[in-house]
C-alpha cells in the first residue's frame, strides 16, 4: 500500500500495471466529495473507494486491504462531465469560423462543403481530437452526433476514434446532408449494433441521430414512424437535432400523436417551441439537449437557450457542446453561459415590477452537466453522479490551486472558479486518463501531425475550393464563405492506418 496524490508518477505507475485486475482498489481519502447524488450531497473530508470500474464506497475512513491510496485531500471529487451532442467529426475545423452569423453559415460552409470531402481517416482524426479534448477538461461521456456518415467506413472510424481514446462513447449515427453517399443509413445500424455494441457492460453505446424535418436534408433524415420503429426494434435511443422553430413544433405534436415520444429521445436545441409542443414533451418524459453558446452565439431562432421552458414541464435538460467549428469545447463554458443567461433574463423579466424572481443556481447547471446529462444519453443508471454501484467516471479537481483558493462553495468553486487546468485527473470506469493535469497514452507530436495533415486535405479538395462553388482555403479565412452545391466527391480511400493501440471497452 502507498500514499500518494495525483502528481505521483510512481502511483500512476501501479495504477496501470494492475488495470487489468477486475478487482483493483483505488482508494480516495480525505478529498471534499460532490456527489450530485441527491441523497449523499457533498461529504467533507471524505474517502471514495473504487473497486474495478465502479465505485464501492464513499464515506469517511474508509479502509480497503490491497488498495492503492490516492491522497486527494485539498481537491473535490466530482462527477465527470456528460456531453449530449457534439459534432466530434470537425474536431480539425476549431473555431475556423468564430463569428459565423447564422445557421445557414455553418450549414453551407461545413455541412455542404467541407463535410462532402471528409474520408474515413478524417473522420477518425476529427472524432478522436474532440474525444481527447474533452476528457482533457473533464468529460467522461461524450455523445458523437456523427452526421457525416458517407459508408460503412466512415462510421466505423468515428466508432474507433472513440474506443481508442477511452472515452465513455455514445456514437449517434446518421447520414450526412449534402453531397453523395452510400445510402448504408439506417439500415447500417444494424451491423454496427452486432459488431461494437453488442455488450450491455462496455464503454460504447449505440444511437440512431435524426433531423426534426426535412427542411434541410429532405425526408430520409427526418425523425418520423418508420425511423422510431427502427430504434425500437434494434433497442436504441433517438437523439433529434435541429429541433427548434414553428416546423419543429408541428413536428413535435404530430410525433406526440403518433406515440413515438419518450425517455428514449432527446431533442435538441428546442428554441422558439410553441407551448404546445412543450407541454407534450414534458407529458411524454421526452429528454432534452441544451446548447447554450449554440442557440446564443449562432442565433437559432429565440437565440435564448430554452432552460425555462424545459423546467416549466418538469423536464432538467442535458448540456453539450454542439460545433467546434464556432464554439468552445468544455463544458465549464456551457455552464456559465446558462448560468448567466437564465439569470440575466429572470432578472429582466421582473426588474421595475416588484415581481418574484425565478432564477437557476450553480447546482442547477452542474447537474445538468453531469446526472441529467448522463440521463439525457441513456446511461442515468451508468454515470453521472459519484454514487455506490455506478461506474467510477470522475474528476480530481485541485480546490488550492492559485484560482481556486480558498474552497468555500465546492459546487460554485467547480462552476465558477475551475477549468481543465485545474483536473488534475480523470477516471473513466475506473481507469486513469488524465493523471498529474496530462491526458494519458498520446502522442502530442502525432497527433498535431495527423490532425494538420487532415485539415489541408479537407481545407484544399477541390469541393471545398471556392473555384467550385465552396469555402475558402487555408489562409483565405477573411472570405465570407459563398454558398456551395452539393460534393460530389465519394472516393473509397484505403482503410486509415490506425497508430495507436486500441483500448478495448
Amino acid at each position: 500500500m502507498s500514499t500518494d496524490d495525483t502528481t505521483s508518477a510512481s502511483l500512476l505507475e501501479q495504477l496501470r500495471r494492475r488495470s487489468a485486475d477486475p478487482r483493483r482498489r483505488i482508494l480516495f481519502t480525505g478529498a471534499t466529495i460532490v456527489t450530485m447524488d441527491p441523497e449523499l450531497g457533498i461529504l467533507h473530508d471524505s474517502d471514495l473507494l473504487v473497486e474495478g470500474d465502479a465505485i464501492a464506497a464513499i464515506g469517511q475512513n474508509l479502509t480497503a486491504d490491497g488498495a492503492v491510496v490516492v491522497d486527494a485531500s485539498g481537491t473535490i471529487l466530482a462527477p465527470g462531465f456528460v456531453d449530449t451532442h457534439r459534432h466530434a467529426w470537425e474536431a480539425q475545423l476549431r473555431r475556423i469560423m468564430p463569428d459565423v452569423d447564422d445557421l445557414g453559415g455553418y450549414v453551407m460552409s461545413t455541412l455542404a462543403g467541407y463535410a462532402t470531402v471528409y474520408r474515413p481517416q478524417d473522420m477518425y482524426v476529427g472524432t478522436r481530437l474532440a474525444a481527447l479534448t474533452a476528457i482533457d477538461s473533464g468529460i467522461t461521456t461524450m455523445l458523437d452526433f456523427s452526421h457525416n456518415s458517407r459508408t460503412r467506413e466512415h462510421s466505423d472510424a468515428a466508432i474507433e476514434a472513440l474506443r481508442d481514446t477511452g472515452i465513455r462513447g455514445v456514437h449517434a449515427s446518421m447520414g450526412p446532408h449534402f453531397g453523395e453517399w452510400d445510402r448504408q443509413w439506417p439500415a447500417d445500424l444494424t451491423r454496427l449494433k452486432d459488431q461494437y455494441f453488442s455488450s450491455d457492460d462496455q464503454l460504447l453505446t449505440l444511437r440512431m441521430a435524426t433531423l426534426a424535418t426535412d427542411e434541410i436534408a429532405g425526408p430520409v433524415l427526418a425523425y418520423g414512424p418508420e425511423l422510431a420503429r427502427t430504434a425500437a426494434d434494434l433497442g436504441i435511443g433517438v437523439s433529434v437535432d435541429a429541433v427548434f422553430g414553428t416546423s419543429s413544433s408541428e413536428a413535435v405534436l404530430s410525433w406526440a400523436e403518433q406515440g413515438i415520444l419518450g425517455p428514449d429521445v432527446t431533442l435538441i436545441h428546442a428554441t422558439g417551441l410553441t407551448s404546445e409542443a412543450w407541454k407534450a414533451m414534458g407529458e411524454s418524459g421526452t429528454t432534452v439537449a441544451l446548447a447554450p453558446t449554440s442557440d446564443a452565439q449562432i442565433g437559432l431562432e429565440t437565440a435564448v437557450p430554452a432552460v425555462d421552458e424545459a423546467l416549466a414541464v418538469g423536464i432538467r435538460p442535458g448540456l453539450s457542446i454542439d460545433v467546434e467549428v464556432a464554439l468552445a469545447s468544455d463544458m465549464f463554458t456551457q455552464m456559465r453561459a446558462l448560468l448567466a443567461i437564465q439569470r440575466m433574463r429572470a432578472v429582466n423579466a421582473a426588474y421595475g415590477t416588484g415581481g418574484d424572481l425565478s432564477r437557476i443556481t450553480t447546482h442547477d447547471v452542474l447537474d445538468f452537466a453531469t446526472l441529467q446529462g448522463a440521463r439525457t444519453n441513456g446511461l442515468g443508471d451508468v454515470t453521472g453522479s459519484l454514487t455506490p454501484g455506478k461506474k467510477a467516471d470522475l474528476l480530481v479537481v485541485q480546490a488550492e490551486d492559485l484560482n481556486n483558493m480558498p474552497l468555500n462553495d465546492p459546487i460554485g468553486t467547480l462552476v465558477l472558479g475551475s477549468d481543465a487546468r485545474n483536473i488534475t485527473g480523470v477516471l473513466v470506469g475506473g481507469q486513469p486518463r488524465k493523471w498529474n493535469g496530462q491526458v494519458l497514452d498520446v502522442d502530442l507530436a502525432a497527433l498535431r501531425s495527423e490532425v494538420s495533415a487532415s485539415r489541408t486535405y479537407v481545407l484544399n479538395t477541390p469541393a471545398s475550393r471556392p473555384e467550385f462553388g465552396g469555402v475558402p482555403r487555408l489562409g483565405q479565412a477573411e472570405e465570407r464563405p459563398r454558398q456551395t452545391r452539393p460534393g460530389n466527391s465519394t472516393q473509397h480511400e484505403p482503410q486509415y492506418q490506425h497508430q495507436h493501440q486500441h483500448q478495448h471497452s
